[in-house]
């Protein structure tokens, strides 16, 4: 079989026996990856409500679960305790600028190298960062999904598999509305509001541009049966026949 080899800075060479794609370079001071293969990363992209979460629950309900971990961008929004109540409510949550990406792009390149993350909790609720963390142990596959993470090019040049979740609007401002007033605390007012002035805007301008990175456009999420088996085919011809189900 033939092996791809890709030079690392620094001259060190690294090679990723699966495919093409480099292990993220080690930072100074982190031991090497304990195994050669690396991972296969997933990015799920979408608009709010346009059923990211269900696409990957079905890619879960396929792939052997002990193999498989789920990372969320809404786990990366930057924290806002240095802010007033007031002022946190002000913040634009829908624009790119409101995630730490720089910390969510060495999570997902620790994650890469398999070693374990410490990802943060975010309180919608309160609107900042809480002071604990969850302990995110590398997998096999590991799935990132949010509304902008095939914005950032370095996370895109990180991924095997981009998606795109496409689905009508009206469907999705419903979904926003039941999720928010259900699990976030908010008033059927409020949500209008905020879709109407913010996230519709954000929509336009950030989020249904990316669909040009997507390698496959899946209209109405998880329910597409047809488009799920074939990207669950796909997931499983990257692992080793030992881990797939």
């Amino acid at each position: 079989m033939r092996r791809s080899h890709t030079e690392q800075p620094g001259g060190n060479r690294r090679e990723d026996w699966r495919r093409g794609k480099p292990l993220p370079p080690a930072r100074p001071g982190e031991p090497s990856p304990a195994t050669r293969r690396r991972p296969v990363l997933i990015g799920i992209a979408g608009g709010t409500g346009s059923g990211k979460s269900s696409v990957a629950r079905a890619i879960a309900r396929h792939v052997n679960q002990k193999n498989l971990v789920v990372v969320e961008q809404d786990a990366y929004y930057r924290d806002q305790s240095h802010l007033t109540m007031e002022q946190r409510r002000k913040v634009n949550y829908d624009h790119p600028d409101a995630f730490d990406n720089d910390l969510l792009y060495d999570h997902i390149c620790r994650l890469l190298r398999r070693q374990p993350i410490d990802k943060p909790v975010y309180s919608f609720e309160q609107h900042t960062r809480l002071p604990q963390t969850i302990r995110v142990e590398a997998k096999d596959v590991i799935v990132l999904e949010g509304i902008l993470v095939l914005d950032d090019k370095r996370l895109r040049d990180l991924m095997d598999i981009k998606i795109f979740v496409d689905t009508d609007p009206d469907v999705r401002v419903i979904r926003r509305i039941l999720r928010d007033i259900r699990y976030r605390g908010r008033t059927i007012e409020s949500v209008i509001h905020q879709y109407l002035t913010v996230v519709r805007p954000m929509h336009l301008q950030f989020v249904e541009p990316t669909k040009r990175y997507a390698d496959l456009i899946i209209p109405e999420g998880g329910r597409n049966q047809v488009a799920i088996d074939l990207l669950v085919t796909k997931i499983r011809s990257l692992l080793p026949r030992t881990d797939r189900r």
